[in-house]
């Protein structure tokens, strides 16, 4: 045998045994985190205190400055190198009263169905609204019957969500334009109301409301616009199946106010051999106001401190600076995300990856990725690592909306894919509250999540 092959043979066999050794340390950390996670984990009790004890937290809301505040001292607690409020103006949009609806097939003959205001809409006049109704499947619906068929009407939007797509956000994304677009689409013929099913896979009372957007529309056309439950829904399209001649009422006080101060909340562990290099781990703070926003986004938000929480109590020093950021409005403006991005790229720092968990606290599954090919291979060669805990998928396309603007050349954007079929059950309505979180899984969430941002920060970016 030649000198040269020996050569390239012991040359292969050190590689292999220095693999052998980096997966092997890998996987300890790993464990650590983890067992740690599951044994001596926080996001669980934090979680309570944020839903339980301060609840609700919409943007530029009394809550929503008392979860500043909580998140600031948390992470001062911890000990980490630091930690600072980020100033960001928000919008501030209140519901007022309870909503109230009800069906009328006759004078003096109705049934009352449950009814929210979509974030963002204008009230009805005071006493409400009742005119009859018109149902529609879609957007281009509204072009079809034209203004003659909708003057004077309250348009009912009644997709819902198809139930035979595996990815619920997959479904959620093919009808959520009626919900955001709907009402401003009505206006331009006439209607005097908006009506849309809510965004729900599951039959049930729970009206989910969401942001909306009346695009361009002047002050004075602009009209209410309201969700209604899934099973509100069937029973209204029903009724108009039998008596094309029923009408609507429906009664809102939400109101829209100035813009108001409030913070994103960083919390910072500066590396040790790249502290320039500059990784972030998220949630939104703000949630709607039905429930108390435990899966979206206060598991998010306990779940992206517990990362930093996981590194102090293993002893793991991280190479580079690891961020917790606490996102201000990604509900109803994505001004926390935006403003965060925008002071990062005036003070010239160099964002190598950022995470984000926005999907509910449910078991987790692995992660989306927006990055090239170089990185995303390099996330595929480390799969065999996460196997052992079931985190099995890993896929391009993806990432979130907070770290959306951050989205550069180099960059490595990340999403926790959770378990997503009960997410929606959940999503922006009254049931939305903490004991609809597991604990266990929303551990394996922080762990996961931890887990990511160690071999990120250990082997860089490509």
């Amino acid at each position: 045998m030649s000198k040269r092959i020996i050569t390239v043979l012991l040359t292969l066999l050190s590689l292999n045994s220095f693999s052998q050794k980096e997966n092997k340390e890998d996987s300890i950390i790993l464990k650590k985190l983890y067992d740690t996670s599951l044994l001596n984990g926080k996001s669980y009790s934090w979680l309570d205190y944020l839903s339980n004890q301060i609840g609700g937290r919409l943007s530029g809301s009394i809550n929503a400055q008392k979860a500043v505040e909580w998140g600031e001292k948390e992470l001062k607690e911890l000990g980490i190198d630091k930690v600072w409020l980020q100033p960001v103006m928000v919008p501030k949009w209140t519901r007022g009263v309870t909503e109230f609806a009800y069906i009328e097939t006759t004078p003096g003959n109705t049934t009352n169905v449950p009814i929210c205001a979509l974030g963002g809409s204008v009230p009805t006049p005071i006493g409400g609204v009742k005119k009859p109704i018109i149902e529609v499947k879609s957007l281009d619906d509204l072009k079809t019957l034209g203004t003659d068929k909708i003057k004077g009407k309250i348009v009912f939007f009644n997709r819902p969500m198809q139930a035979d797509l595996i990815s619920t956000f997959n479904a959620y994304g093919g009808c959520v334009d009626q919900r955001y677009s709907g009402a401003a689409e009505a206006a331009k013929y006439g209607a005097v109301g908006v009506l849309v099913r809510s965004m729900n896979l599951r039959l049930d009372d729970f009206p989910h409301t969401g942001a909306m957007s009346y695009g361009d529309l002047a002050n004075m056309d602009k009209i209410p616009a309201a969700a209604i439950s899934t099973n509100g829904a069937d029973l209204l399209s029903s009724m108009l199946k039998l008596n094309p001649k029923i009408k609507f009422h429906m009664n809102m006080n939400c109101r829209t106010w100035k813009d108001v101060k409030s913070y994103n909340v960083i919390g910072q562990i500066t590396g040790s051999e790249f502290p320039n290099e500059y990784m972030a781990v998220g949630g939104h703070l703000d949630s709607w106001d039905l429930g108390d926003g435990s899966h979206d986004d206060g598991a998010g938000i306990v779940q992206s401190m517990e990362v930093l929480r996981l590194f102090k109590e293993i002893g793991y020093k991280p190479k580079r600076s690891i961020r917790v950021v606490l996102f201000m409005n990604e509900e109803n403006g994505l001004r926390g995300g935006k403003k965060y991005a925008e002071i990062a790229k005036n003070k010239g720092e160099n964002h190598v990856f950022a995470l984000e968990s926005d999907a509910g606290g449910f078991t987790p599954r692995g992660f989306s990725f927006d990055c090239d090919v170089d990185n995303f291979k390099q996330v595929q060669s480390w799969k065999p690592l996460f196997e052992p805990y079931l985190i099995h998928y890993f896929a391009l396309g993806g990432s979130g909306a907070d770290i959306g603007p951050l989205k550069k050349d180099g960059i490595v954007l990340a999403g926790l894919r959770p378990d997503s079929q009960r997410y929606f059950d959940y999503h922006h309505a009254k049931n939305d509250t903490f004991d609809a979180v597991n604990k266990r899984e929303l551990e394996l969430g922080a762990a996961t999540m931890a887990s990511l941002v160690y071999l990120f920060d250990n082997y860089g970016v490509k």
